[in-house]
Order: structure tokens, then sequence, then C-alpha cells
């Protein structure tokens, strides 16, 4: 892609995200490189977001993701897996991630046609992170695991949680990160080439490589190409040119997840990253929508839930 392909492709992205109904009488008007774009095809798709946190406005946590969702509906994303709730720590204590884990079913009660909860845990308390997986999915409404940065994710400690994990259907999402410019990672902050090393001790078992190592993502895309359970989720950064599109070199489209990362970062800008891209719409379907409805049927099929 030329330059000025890439500048037309990214003002179109951002013409078509715009609200309203004159924005959209305008996008239609000029949607002029359907090869790069979709047109009205991706624009009825109805996004599926793997990675969203509630940090909105709002009196209690269902009213914070009220507010949540009118934004979701201005951009067109229609399932969100929401996972953690303010005020967040890096390592958590079990009352902290249950108090968090509350937050997300009492969202759910209200907004379970829209969203799919990840249960937030901590390796580090195992016994504790495996009552909680029991509370929250096998016996309650959620569908995943979120992990963030309680302790790095080769760790033995997680074993457990990945097998019951598999049992359960649930699907793992996992923080990752490679700082730059010297900052150097928190001191239990995993990386994808530590993902790599879990998912070789559990062949077979889905996981997401959040963020794929967000600053050094071109490392990150290359550490879990050889792991085929290992999807990339490629929200939370700088929507920079060409990350798209080497995920999808290298991986293949099916393994790549749209993710927004808010209120960290916003949908539109993460979709803007993908819609942008100079992919082809039928891998812009796999990513913005299909690879997760894929990925979490098992979990939903499990319960007997509606997609």
């Amino acid at each position: 892609m030329n330059r000025r392909t890439f500048l037309q492709s990214g003002a179109l992205a951002a013409t078509t995200l715009a609200a309203g109904s004159a924005n959209a009488a305008a996008a239609d008007a000029v949607d002029t490189v359907p090869s790069v774009w979709g047109g009205d095809e991706l624009r009825r798709l109805g996004y599926w977001d793997i990675h969203a946190h509630v940090g909105t406005p709002g009196a209690t946590p269902a009213k914070r993701m009220e507010a949540l969702i009118k934004i979701a509906d201005r951009v067109g994303v229609e399932r969100i897996c929401i996972c953690m709730s303010p005020p967040w720590q890096y390592e958590p204590t079990p009352e902290q991630f249950r108090r968090s884990n509350d937050d997300v079913l009492a969202i759910l009660k209200e907004w379970s046609s829209r969203v799919f909860g990840f249960v937030y845990l901590n390796p580090v308390h195992t016994r504790e992170s495996l009552d909680e997986l029991e509370r929250c999915v096998a016996d309650g409404p959620m569908i995943g695991i979120k992990l963030w940065v309680g302790t790095r994710c080769n760790r033995p400690e997680l074993d457990p949680i990945v097998r019951r994990a598999a049992e359960l259907k649930a699907l793992i999402l996992q923080h990752t990160w490679i700082k730059q410019r010297g900052k150097g990672n928190l001191p239990q902050e995993s990386t994808p080439m530590e993902l790599a090393e879990l998912s070789a001790r559990h062949p077979g078992v889905p996981l997401v490589c959040g963020h794929t190592g967000g600053g050094d993502w071109a490392l990150g895309i290359r550490a879990i190409r050889a792991r085929p359970e290992i999807h990339a989720d490629l929200g939370g950064g700088d929507p920079v040119y060409g990350e798209v599109e080497m995920a999808v070199r290298e991986l293949g489209a099916s393994r790549v997840l749209y993710g927004s990362d808010v209120n960290g970062r916003s949908f539109s800008s993460q979709i803007g990253r993908i819609l942008g891209a100079d992919i082809s719409v039928a891998d812009k379907k796999l990513i913005l929508r299909e690879n997760l409805r894929r990925l979490l049927l098992p979990a939903l099929q499990r319960k007997g839930m509606k997609e």
C-alpha cells in the first residue's frame, strides 16, 4: 500500500465510524475503495471485542456499562468481553479480585445480551483463584479468564488454572507487553515469549495474547507464531501502520482478534487500524467478529447460552 492509498483508507475508516445518519450518508458517498474498506458489508457486521474494561462514569457497575454500551452502539460494537473493574491493582489480593468480579457479575445481570464476562484471577493465590473460577465460571455466568500482572505467565502456578479452564471451555486472556526505550516491564508483567512457554505445556488449549507485546508488537507476533493455540489480541496500543498486516502474514487471519482495551484506548481507534489495513474484506470479517465468535462458542454451548 502506498502513502496515498493508506491516507485515503484511514480517512475513510474515520468517516465511517462517525455516528448519526448524516455522517453515515457521507460515508456511503465516499466509499470509493471497497477492496480496502468493504463498504456496508463491514459496517453491518457487528464487531466483537475481546478486551474491554468498564471505566465509564456511573453510580453502579450496570450504569457504567450502560454508558459504555451507548459508545459501543455508535461505532458498531455488538458484543464485549468485560474483565476487571477499577480500582486496578497489579498484584491483587483474593479479596480485591473477588470484589472486581462481583462488579462484572452485577453487569451481567442487566447486560448479558451484550456482554461476556471474564473472571479476573491472580495465580499467586492459586487456591483462591481456583475457587473464584468455580464461583464465576463453573457455577456462574462468566465464560473466560483474565490474567494481568499478578505473576509471570510461564510460572507453574498457572498450570492448574489452565487445566481447569480447558475442562470448562473457558477462554484465557493473558496481558502481555514488551516495554520499549529501556523502560522495562513491571516485575511480574508477562511477555508473549512467556505465554508461548505456557502454551507448550498445555498444547491445544486456546489462549489469547493480550496486546501481543504492545510496544514491540513485531517481536510479540513472532514469539507466538509457532504456537497455533495462541491468538493475537492487537488492541490497546497505538494504531500504528503495518501491525495488522504483519499479524495476518505471520499468523494467518484466523488467529488475529479485534480488541479495544477501553477505557485505556477507544473502540474506534482500534477498529480503525483493522479497517485501514491492507488485507482482504474476508480477513477483516474474521478479525472483527468471526474468530472470537468461534473461540467463545464451546463455552457458550457448555452453558446452553445464546451467542
